[in-house]
């Protein structure tokens, strides 16, 4: 995020906010502090039990995993709502064939580097195919860059329609394409036995 105005009030506001707590936390404690209601005593017990709370959920890498999974899973598509927000649906269909070349440019370009990348580690067959595939896609750096240029005018929005719908095709089409015809089966893990068929196999060999 570039720095402008509202960065700079965040800053003057954050200052602002330690000085004023570090001003107002005697008098607060000299004017209901020895009260039933215990309120400097909460208050200390709050900044110490956050302080706490922090260093065992930053020491958990497990929990931290998850928190950021969820989110980033409730963040994201707010961001991707906006970003398609700005597409233009006429400027796509008065001009398809400006997102086809597109389309095919990014993947050959992306493809022709990561295959013989993938080569290099031994990963050849379909699965070779597999991993350049899942590879070439590319979403949230090339919608960032886009809206970007839209917002600081260096693009038209049918440009920027262009090269989000871009984008989105060549997240879906490899993924689906990787999924369909060149899964790894080896790699993926044996379906467990039902309780029922184990059973079954026990009764069988104890008669």
């Amino acid at each position: 995020s570039p720095f402008a105005i509202r960065t700079l009030v965040f800053v003057i506001v954050g200052i602002g906010a330690f000085v004023v707590l570090a001003c107002l936390t005697p008098r607060f404690f000299a004017k209901y502090g020895g009260r039933v209601s215990e309120l400097e005593a909460k208050y200390i017990l709050f900044a110490l039990f956050s302080m706490l709370l922090a260093g065992s959920v930053g020491s958990d890498h497990i929990l931290v995993r998850r928190l950021r999974t969820v989110t980033f899973g409730l963040l994201t598509p707010f961001y991707f709502i906006r970003a398609g927000s700005f597409v233009s649906v006429p400027a796509l269909v008065a001009a398809p064939m400006a997102f086809v070349l597109l389309f095919f440019a990014k993947m050959l370009s992306k493809m022709s580097g990561l295959f013989p990348a993938v080569r290099a580690y031994n990963y050849v067959g379909r699965e070779g195919w597999y991993y350049t595939l899942m590879m070439s896609t590319g979403l949230t750096f090339g919608t960032i860059s886009a809206l970007f240029g839209l917002n600081h005018g260096i693009i038209s929005q049918a440009q920027y329609s262009y090269l989000v719908a871009t984008v989105i095709g060549s997240a879906v089409v490899p993924t689906i394409i990787a999924n369909a015809f060149f899964m790894p089966s080896h790699l993926l893990a044996e379906p467990e036995t039902p309780f029922v068929e184990v059973v079954e196999a026990v009764a069988d060999g104890a008669t």
